[in-house]
């Protein structure tokens, strides 16, 4: 991974934190030791967030792998990803799509 790659990963994962701050008023920190010990990049409880930032979105399968296999106990895996120019998606599994459905009726 080229070193504008990590740059523009590591922008993606600070917009994401900025955001939760500014929309839920909950603080999250990113994953600073993730290339080195592995993890999710975002902890936000009960989810494990993967965040995606490229020119493209195509691997969102592979993505959301990386997402479940980071989870500890409990967790749930969210990708959360932006092509260039383009918004913010967040990619879930439908179990949990309904369930957080489910909950909010």
């Amino acid at each position: 991974m080229s070193k504008s790659q990590r740059t523009k990963g590591a922008s993606g994962e600070r917009d994401v934190c900025n955001l939760i701050k500014e929309h839920l008023g909950v603080e999250v920190k990113r994953n600073l030791n993730q290339t080195r010990e592995g993890g999710a990049d975002i902890k936000l409880p009960p989810y494990s967030l993967e965040i995606k930032r490229r020119a493209r979105i195509g691997s969102i399968y592979d993505w959301m792998e990386q997402s479940q296999k980071s989870c500890a106990d409990g967790e749930k895996p969210i990708v959360i990803c932006r092509a260039d120019r383009r918004d913010w998606l967040v990619v879930m599994p439908i179990s949990q799509f309904l369930q957080l459905v489910k909950t909010n009726n």
